[in-house]
């Protein structure tokens, strides 16, 4: 390739490497508060995603759900599956891990997926809001507030619930202004 036509391929491609270094330094809020405790066992399974705050890696992904089980003590398989667009789009999948590196709470995990890029780093993955009864709802965030997902066991979460969660992030000083839905939001009938 001529010199002349390799500068503004570089200069782009600086540009987007400092863009995606930089993307995960934004803070959008102070640190989240974690639950008290997780039990795992419970934890475990699998999760639909209902909500979460736009990234690189989640564009354009619908449907999507999250499905974990116990590899060994405190490290967690981690599988994401989602849609490009709609449910009837080309599905996408990661595979990863999760290891708790809180053990007190079990609230609190380091993720790294099965990347080229994720062998260089990992990810937090902050429980912060639990149905500690029945386990049929969480949200995870990270230690920025830049993610945000809002999870739950089946694959339409009822309006009321979704609303009540909202509620309970932003009395937790959760910024929920960025979350999109992803998933299902039944209205009641």
């Amino acid at each position: 390739m001529k010199l002349h036509l390799m500068r503004p391929v570089l200069a782009i491609a600086v540009l987007l490497s400092l863009v995606s270094m930089t993307s995960g330094c934004m803070r959008n809020g102070p640190e989240p508060e974690v639950v008290p405790f997780v039990d795992v066992e419970r934890y475990i399974g699998l999760w639909h995603e209902i909500a979460s705050n736009p990234a690189f890696f989640n564009f354009n992904l619908v449907y999507a759900t999250a499905e974990y089980d116990i590899i060994e003590p405190g490290v967690i398989s981690v599988l994401n599956r989602g849609y490009a667009w709609r449910r009837e789009g080309r599905e996408r999948r990661i595979e990863g891990r999760a290891r708790v590196v809180e053990p007190t709470s079990n609230a609190k995990l380091k993720v790294q997926f099965d990347t080229f890029w994720g062998q260089f780093s990992e990810g937090d993955y902050w429980i912060v809001l639990l149905d500690d009864e029945d386990y049929q709802y969480a949200v995870v965030s990270d230690a920025r507030q830049s993610m945000l997902f809002v999870l739950y066991r089946e694959p339409e979460m009822p309006r009321a619930l979704y609303e009540q969660i909202l509620t309970d992030l932003a009395v937790k000083d959760i910024d929920t202004s960025r979350l999109r839905i992803t998933g299902a939001v039944a209205d009641p009938v």
